[in-house]
């Protein structure tokens, strides 16, 4: 197991090494061709969506390392109902003590399910965690001045989408779709360090992806989606899934698309946080891609419906 590990590293130093001798040798031709708008746009949004993210990643992987490492087991079997059923709406909730973005809460989850707590109440943690914390509803509030009933909205729908997550996958879920993070016993600054350059990796590989989709976007389609109220929910859902924009700032990206509905623009502000590109690409790199080609269209599917159901009620 050791040999392959250092193996894989090994690889990823070749890998790395061959692309900056290649960037070396295409200086030239890179640097042409980002003069353009679209690769302009291209590197603003990339650069965007990591500097927004990087400071959750690194406090992400802070409560990662010191979960695995510096609090006991039986801490969680305390904390948390011993019934999973219960288990599930208590981690949901605690979600509001995390001051962080979905960036954050993939390596905590992670950590969580190491340490013992049943998956399900990992994954509505995992969820909840950068949909309602206090940083969030207060920036929804300042981004929709005079609308409490938007960050009411988010709240109720935020949550009710996590718990309904993992209650779903306590009823359906597969423990061979799931591949909990193993580790050999570590100190905390070498937990830090791992679990770092997995995060910021994949999230360099969604950024990009996003990136490369935002641009490709024309501005017009949102006009003739805001048209018909129904399919604009959707299609606001899918948006936040493409634009991969941070929780503490997608309120304002939200306020800014008026010609959309509240309700279409708050299936934006609940699904967005659960499921965009790079939070599948770390899911996928944490979790495995087989759990997360499955969960992320289920996520997407719950979060949507709700939303609607949220927004029908209270805006």
């Amino acid at each position: 197991m050791h040999e392959v590990q250092r193996a894989g590293r090994v690889a990823g130093l070749e890998l790395l090494a061959a692309a900056l001798v290649a960037a070396v040798v295409a200086r030239t031709w890179i640097g042409g061709a980002f003069t353009s708008p679209r690769a302009q746009e291209w590197v603003t949004v990339f650069v965007a969506i990591v500097v927004q993210a990087m400071p959750f990643v690194v406090l992400g992987t802070l409560l990662s390392a010191a979960i695995a490492t510096l609090v006991p087991e039986r801490f969680f079997a305390r904390a948390l109902p011993s019934r999973p059923a219960l288990a599930v709406p208590v981690a949901g909730v605690a979600g509001l003590a995390l001051p962080g973005c979905e960036c954050a809460s993939v390596p905590v989850a992670g950590a969580l399910m190491r340490r013992g707590v049943t998956p399900a109440a990992a994954l509505a943690f995992l969820l909840a965690a950068p949909a309602i914390n206090p940083v969030v509803l207060a920036a929804t509030a300042v981004a929709f001045p005079g609308r409490p009933m938007m960050v009411a909205a988010r709240l109720v729908a935020s949550l009710a989408t996590s718990l309904a997550m993992g209650w779903l996958w306590l009823r359906l879920g597969r423990d061979d779709l799931l591949r909990i993070p193993r580790r050999a016993p570590m100190s905390f600054f070498v937990a830090v360090r791992e679990d770092a350059a997995s995060a910021a990796g994949f999230l360099v590989i969604g950024a990009a992806a996003a990136a490369c989709l935002n641009v490709l976007v024309p501005p017009r389609w949102l006009h003739t989606l805001a048209a018909h109220p129904a399919i604009a929910v959707v299609a606001l859902a899918g948006l936040a899934v493409l634009l991969s924009i941070c929780s503490e700032a997608d309120a304002f990206v939200a306020a800014s698309l008026a010609q959309f509905s509240l309700t279409a623009r708050l299936a934006f502000l609940v699904v967005g946080p659960m499921v965009d590109l790079k939070l599948f690409a770390m899911q996928a790199g944490t979790f495995g891609r087989r759990f997360a080609v499955r969960f992320a269209p289920a996520t997407f599917a719950v979060g949507v419906a709700i939303a609607a159901l949220t927004g029908a009620v209270l805006l």
